[in-house]
């Protein structure tokens, strides 16, 4: 089930029953009766709420009365952390797992799954804040790889890279001030590679968690790839590597 739930009372019950919500949208000013424990209980479930002016959810709304709330649902279900890395760890090779520090396109994720099915990724960890979530336009993007990569929303990145250092995965960053380039590094072994946001590129803590950093040879006069390019660039070149000593 996809798509957005409009007026209080179809926001509040799907809050209450744990849906999966990417935004709240929130007429802007309107305080009144239930929004106030819409508004409470979306930020306790970790939803990104956002004020905006009542003529765009007029716009938005497909029902008459969205009473000044409109939530905008995931489109496909995300998985739990564990069964995520138990998907991983049953699938007979070493893991693999893209980490994303924040990408807000909704192209560059929907890409980046399309190039984890293609490549044979395990899995993709995304935050559950400030970054884009499994919608349609991902959905799209993807040409059906949403459908096969599981997908596990969690608070914090940097704590989730903890883990799975603590579940013996290797975390490899990139910046383009690493001190390998991407094809020198041993890209072996069970691996969690981060892709960090567009723009801001890793945040500083998720780099610290890094256990190396590689970067991409940039020979002309941009600085950076874009997110989804680089993290194809790399997830292959890993296949390359685990091809070449397997």
């Amino acid at each position: 089930m996809s798509g957005q739930i409009e007026g209080r009372n179809p926001v509040l019950e799907a809050l209450r029953a744990g849906r999966a919500l990417n935004r709240l949208l929130v007429a802007r000013g309107a305080r009144e009766g239930s929004i106030r424990q819409v508004v409470a209980l979306a930020r306790e479930r970790g939803v990104v709420v956002q004020e905006v002016d009542r003529e765009r959810l007029d716009a938005m709304a497909q029902g008459r009365n969205h009473q000044g709330v409109i939530a905008l649902a995931a489109a496909h279900r995300y998985h739990d952390l564990d069964d995520l890395l138990a998907r991983a760890a049953a699938s007979g090779e070493d893991p693999l797992l893209l980490v994303l520090d924040g990408i807000e396109d909704p192209q560059n994720l929907g890409s980046l799954l399309r190039t984890a099915d293609a490549a044979g990724v395990h899995g993709v960890i995304i935050p559950e804040r400030r970054a884009v979530g499994l919608t349609e336009t991902v959905a799209k993007v993807s040409a059906g790889a949403v459908e096969y990569v599981p997908v596990a929303r969690v608070t914090n990145i940097a704590r989730t890279l903890d883990t799975l250092k603590a579940r013996g995965y290797w975390v490899v960053g990139t910046h383009q001030d690493g001190r390998e380039l991407y094809y020198e590094a041993r890209l072996t072994g069970p691996l969690a590679v981060v892709i960090g946001s567009e723009g801001r590129g890793m945040s500083r803590l998720v780099r610290e968690k890094c256990d190396f950093v590689v970067r991409l040879p940039m020979l002309g006069h941009v600085t950076s790839l874009n997110a989804a390019v680089a993290g194809a660039i790399l997830v292959y070149e890993i296949r390359r590597q685990r091809s070449s000593t397997g």
